[in-house]
């Protein structure tokens, strides 16, 4: 797996499109702290793989993204959706949830 790709999944809901962006190292993983978790290995964020230029192209349909872990929350930052100081530390685990729509 390339350090550029990530996991990638699509959820249509009534609202628009919900997209789910994982670094591909993280997926099957557990992280919490106090009260909060990020369970990784549920079907929520299991996907297919995709580069950062996939990605890119594909968040302009999106409602809601989810970006779990550093290279995901990251790539969030330099396309200028997430802010950085809005994001969640759970176990040493970065996530940022972002409305689009």
């Amino acid at each position: 797996m390339s350090s550029e790709s990530f996991i990638f999944k699509e959820k249509k809901t009534p609202h628009g499109l919900v997209m789910i962006i994982t670094d591909t190292e993280i997926i099957g993983k557990k992280f919490e702290t106090d009260k909060l978790q990020l369970d990784l290995s549920k079907e929520f964020y299991t996907g297919i793989e995709k580069t950062k230029e996939e990605i890119k192209k594909k968040l302009k349909k999106s409602y809601v993204v989810h970006l779990t872990g550093k290279r995901a929350v990251n790539l969030g930052i330099e396309i200028g959706i997430v802010d950085a100081g809005r994001i969640l530390i759970v176990d040493s685990c970065p996530h940022a949830e972002v409305w689009l729509g």
